[in-house]
């Protein structure tokens, strides 16, 4: 028989990628393809852009699909923590939202948020903030998944 640990850290690994991968999905769906805001990689010709939202979009499914078949091994086992894993759920959304916020649009210049504006600093703060709200969340969830099993 596995140790419990093994089984937190599997929650929280499948949570983390699920979120990741759902947030980058989102992302790539929205204001990639619906809004065409931006492309993942901008600092080159459209077709350069198209196929780096391709290269995205796989990633995000590789992740959301890997995270899920985790999560199904664990609901089969009978060793989901509902509150750990949407803990994590939230954190990894809230990582991808902040990393693509801070360091792609910001240290890296992949690409911002959107182009053809006269001031991004309201879409960096809702950007950004909404990240922020999913990592508060999702550390509170954690938390209180956490304190739940020391309190038996």
């Amino acid at each position: 028989m596995e140790k419990k640990h093994t089984y937190n850290r599997r929650n929280c690994f499948s949570g983390l990628l699920f979120g990741f991968g759902l947030a980058a999905f989102v992302d790539e769906a929205v204001f990639h393809q619906l809004l065409h805001w931006h492309h993942f990689y901008d600092l080159s010709s459209t077709s350069w852009g198209l196929i780096s939202d391709g290269f995205f979009h796989a990633f995000s499914w590789f992740a959301t699909v890997g995270g899920l078949f985790l999560l199904a091994d664990l609901r089969r086992r009978k060793q989901m923590i509902p509150k750990l894993w949407w803990g994590m759920v939230l954190l990894g959304s809230g990582i991808f939202q902040v990393y693509d916020g801070v360091i792609q649009h910001k240290v890296m210049r992949l690409h911002q948020i959107r182009y053809g504006v006269d001031n991004l600093l309201y879409y960096d703060f809702v950007w950004n903030g909404a990240g922020a709200v999913l990592l508060i969340l999702g550390v509170l969830l954690v938390w209180l998944s956490r304190r739940k099993k020391h309190a038996q």
